[in-house]
């Protein structure tokens, strides 16, 4: 379970809070008194009633006010004195006091006693009222020539209670590689800095802003944080965590990022795109987020156990995702901080209890049910063009041809004359023996009366025998050898056949059973269970030249077989049944599919188009063979019933519970079905507190470091109180007002001067605001994982401008994957090659039990649960993996060939150039003075040790100029590695 501790909640905020008091002694219960009750308190007198003592709740006024069976009474507004609750806190009686084992601080003793003489008022936790436009007043700011919109006149408000004057503007650089890491994730190259300072215009930011809003990198780089909510990954996880295939979904995220789709329809499509009125293909790709959890294959597990938590896992990812909720936490029981109830919780785990999924898996790389085909937009524009080709192909061939139906009607004549004189074939033949080697040879005969019959005896006109010859199997777009054991058995066979030939297939086995003819499936788990081949009729039909026949047996544990036969004259029975009729007795349908057998199977004249047409349909097949899949929601046709689980085991069913929702946020809408749809329109209704205010306040962490919450993961009763209450409800007042325009409202953070502030340090906030909650002056963090190696890859001019598409294999640490996993087919990891060395870090292939390491060294989440709130450290391995890492030396090496090529004829402006591209600003006179020294000494040293220098810049697969000196190669190369290493480069600043 993913109970959150509190996290410093008052304490972190005493310089703010301290002031807050002296400025307004009137306190507030959410943001003075509630903290340390929920974190002091409620564990013992909140909402859960099993852990509840004495009968008490401390997070409703209900019983607080009425005396106990004592007669003490737990709070007597206005009388601290006379409250049992001051009482016990200051008792030295370690039976009275309380908190047990604990003792408040004097400040909050102190806050919890004028809020008693205050009168004791209660108000419902602050993040489940919904925030009334109406309620919050824009305030006017003294200093009016400062705000750029109405986010600086709520923060300049809180600036001049404290006496705090906001920075000034930051230079103009600084300024567009702030919002272009902030927008793209790629830092502005020199060439941009350069046109942004000569555009003097007055909407010069302005128009900045919005092509860095229209860049397509703008859709990864706001992928980027959504994936780790989505706990995405390229493998299952758990035991042998073999590979899976959701990029497709991946790419759904990005496109509707840069189509600007609206937050509520980002999250209805999502959470219920499938339940859409004749929802689309990629509405059904959008439920991909809900199927990224993991997925157990390992032999031997409980379907139902593991069933159940994934749908646990799905509740658990909406409600932190969504409403910024722990209702995780009242799985065993009722939510120790929020009221929430382990009923409500299992009301909730309704909506997502009907998923047509069985909870385990098959121990192969593939995607388990269910699933779509999902083709890229290339791949269905190639689609497209075949399909319609092949209409009009059907067109042609179908159209009016007198001298065809003439030869037709020759052709049906000779078929009836020779009709009498071939023989009836009531003897089925098998085509084997097929068996894999790990079966027991007895059961290599069984369901097989004529073993090693020739298939040529099976005709008796005398054409050539078909011509069985060994292939690599396919399924699923990809090449397999010949596979037998005890999962499944892949058969595969040319059959060679030099005219139109219709077969009867039977199948004599007990095991499910899927036959392809030509790519195209004939026959899905089909089951037949030792049924005599005249009671089971399957027509294959055999086209003229090399034929594609693919069979798979699934979970084979016995003896199998396959039969065929030959239908008359090798004319299927239907047709020749058809002739047989006088063509005047003849329907329109049986004229129809009599002209149409002859003319794409045997009329001379159309010989020409029907070798068109079938090189085009194979090439379809192809292309249908490549096309990925995609996992998928998808509702079963009757709603599984749902029980509140005691102590959350899957198989300890409490009582039967319905649909439903915690009952202190608003009911469903009424006009919401009551399904996954209703559920995803009551998460993005108006009314619903917290799904706007918990977006607005993750943008927000986004470009300024830290939410207005702090705790951006977490809302409920033990969230931080907002550093900026009444502008956290005007943003999420303003984003619906907005209709849910992303681009809109992050357009409205980033212009704002509060945004545009300089984030040079000043002393006097070391006092007042030392972690910039009050926002005097523009944040500085460290870049996440993916920015820094994109950053590094985009100075050395390396990153691939490919948007989308399957993930990708960089440099990785030999043998990583190994040591996780005995079995799956994520072993003996292989790096690409060429451009898929240099894509951008999020499509980079994520093993969960073995996440990229050097993305994991910049606390990059595993993936295997979701995670809203990336944590931020600072440790001396994440330097050594800049300096040593094979992508940075080779980014490095690109980056000084830059230097040499781009950057003039000198060292110092060579590095100069470096340090532009870097930075995004020239390096002063002592920062120019100290690298040219090193880059002397080096290139000093190199000269001296030629193989070094040759080794260094050997580094990696691009290959480096060969025009270039090596020497002097591998002394840039080095500068270039301390300028990408710079704390001003891996960081925002």
């Amino acid at each position: 379970m993913r109970c959150h501790t509190v996290l410093s909640i008052w304490m972190c905020m005493f310089p703010i809070a301290t002031a807050t008091l002296a400025a307004d002694p009137k306190l507030d219960f959410n943001r003075d008194v509630r903290p340390i009750l929920s974190e002091n308190c409620f564990q013992c007198h909140g909402p859960d009633e099993r852990k509840r003592k004495s009968g008490l709740r401390l997070d409703q006024k209900d019983q607080v006010f009425k005396a106990a069976k004592s007669g003490a009474i737990p709070i007597v507004p206005g009388n601290p004195g006379q409250s049992e609750l001051i009482k016990r806190v200051l008792s030295s009686d370690d039976d009275e006091h309380m908190p047990p084992k604990k003792t408040l601080a004097k400040e909050q003793i102190e806050i919890l006693r004028r809020w008693i003489q205050q009168g004791a008022q209660y108000k419902a936790h602050w993040a489940f009222l919904a925030p009334e436009r109406s309620d919050i007043p824009v305030p006017a700011a003294k200093h009016a020539d400062w705000p750029r919109n109405a986010v600086d006149n709520f923060v300049l408000a809180r600036l001049e209670q404290h006496g705090i004057e906001p920075s000034p503007e930051t230079d103009r650089r600084t300024l567009i590689r702030r919002v272009s890491l902030d927008l793209t994730g790629i830092p502005p190259t020199p060439a941009e800095v350069d046109a942004f300072l000569a555009d003097k215009s007055g909407d010069a930011y302005e128009k900045l802003v919005d092509r860095l809003l229209a860049s397509p990198r703008y859709g990864e780089r706001m992928a980027m944080q959504w994936l780790d909510g989505a706990r995405y990954a390229d493998s299952n996880g758990y035991q042998a965590d073999y590979e899976r295939f959701m990029w497709r979904w991946r790419d759904w995220v990005i496109d509707a990022y840069n189509k600007n789709m609206p937050f509520d329809r980002f999250t209805i499509e999502q959470l219920a795109g499938d339940l859409l009125p004749n929802a689309t293909l990629e509405q059904r790709i959008a439920t991909g987020f809900n199927r990224n959890h993991r997925i157990n294959t390992e032999g031997g597990v409980i379907a139902e156990e593991w069933r159940t938590e994934t749908v646990i896992d799905r509740v658990e990812t909406t409600s932190e995702v969504w409403l910024g909720l722990t209702m995780g936490c009242a799985r065993c029981h009722d939510h120790k901080y929020d009221p929430i109830t382990q009923k409500e919780f299992y009301q909730f785990f309704s909506f997502f209890n009907n998923i047509n999924e069985s909870g385990t898996g098959e121990e192969k790389p593939v995607n388990h049910p269910p699933f779509v085909k999902a083709p890229s937009a290339e791949q269905q524009q190639m689609l497209d063009r075949l399909i319609a080709a092949n209409k009009d192909s059907d067109v042609r061939m179908s159209a009016a041809m007198p001298e065809v139906d003439k030869a037709q009607s020759a052709w049906e004549a000779a078929v009836l004359k020779d009709a009498p004189s071939v023989p009836k074939l009531d003897q089925w033949y098998s085509v084997g023996p097929f068996h894999a080697a790990s079966f027991d040879a007895a059961y290599d005969t069984a369901y097989e009366p004529e073993k090693n019959v020739d298939l040529a005896k099976s005709y008796q006109d005398g054409q050539q025998p078909l011509k069985w010859v060994a292939q690599p199997t396919w399924e699923d777009g990809k090449a397999h050898d010949l596979i037998g054991d005890n999962c499944a058995t892949y058969l595969y066979r040319v059959i060679r056949s030099e005219r139109p030939v219709a077969l009867s297939l039977s199948l004599g086995s007990d095991d499910a059973i899927k036959v392809w003819l030509n790519h195209a499936e004939v026959l899905a788990d089909k089951v037949t269970r030792g049924v005599a081949p005249d009671q089971e009729k399957i027509t294959i039909n055999l086209q003229a030249g090399d034929n594609a026949l693919l069979m798979k047996i699934v979970n084979a544990g016995g003896g199998y077989g396959f039969y065929f036969k030959a239908l008359e004259s090798g004319v299927p029975g239907t047709v020749v049944a058809m002739i047989k009729t006088p063509a005047d007795k003849r329907s329109e349908q049986q004229k129809t599919e009599l002209r149409a057998y002859y003319r794409t199977n045997l009329a001379p004249e159309l010989k020409s188009l029907r070798d068109q047409i079938q090189l085009s349909k194979k090439q379809q097949a192809e292309l249908e063979m490549q096309i990925p899949t995609t996992m998928v929601m998808e509702e079963l046709p009757a709603p599984r019933d749902a029980f509140v689980l005691i102590r959350g085991q899957y198989d300890k069913k409490g009582d039967k519970v319905p649909l439903g929702l915690p009952a202190a946020l608003p009911p469903m809408p009424k006009d919401a079905p009551p399904n996954r749809l209703g559920l995803a329109k009551w998460i993005v209704d108006p009314t619903n507190p917290l799904t706007a205010r918990v977006a607005v306040n993750r943008f927000w962490e986004r470009f300024f470091g830290i939410g207005i919450v702090r705790t951006s993961e977490n809302f409920g009763s033990q969230a931080e109180w907002p550093s900026h209450p009444e502008l956290l409800d005007w943003m999420a007042t303003e984003f619906v007002r907005l209709k849910w325009d992303q681009k809109a409202f992050q357009k409205l953070i980033v212009s704002s001067a509060t945004y545009r502030q300089s984030s040079k340090f000043r002393f006097e906030l070391l006092e007042k605001d030392p972690e910039n909650r009050l926002l005097a002056r523009g944040p500085r963090f460290r870049l996440q994982a993916e920015l820094i190696r994109d950053q590094a890859l985009a100075m050395g001019g390396l990153l691939s401008e490919k948007l989308g598409g399957p993930s990708v294999r960089p440099y990785q640490p030999e043998g990583v994957w190994d040591d996780t996993n005995v079995y799956g087919n994520l072993r003996n990891y292989k790096n690409d090659h060429d451009a898929g060395l240099y894509r951008r870090s999020m499509y980079t292939i994520w093993k969960r039990t073995a996440a990229p390491p050097s993305m994991g060294l910049f606390d990059m989440p595993s993936r295997e649960i979701c995670v809203v709130k990336r944590s931020r450290t600072n440790t001396p391995l994440q330097a050594l993996a800049l300096l040593n890492e094979v992508t940075y030396v080779e980014a490095s090496r690109a980056l000084a060939q830059r230097m040499i090529k781009e950057g003039g004829s000198s060292p110092r402006e060579r590095i100069a150039f470096a340090f532009r591209c870097a930075t995004a600003r020239a390096p002063n006179d002592g920062e120019a003075a100290l690298l040219l020294k090193g880059f002397d000494e080096r290139l000093a040293k190199f000269r001296n040790n030629t193989e070094a220098a040759k080794k260094l810049i050997g580094v990696g697969e691009s290959k480096s100029d060969a025009s270039l000196d090596p020497v002097e190669l591998a002394a840039y190369t080095t500068t270039a590695a301390i300028i990408m290493n710079l704390d001003e480069t891996i960081t925002r600043e």
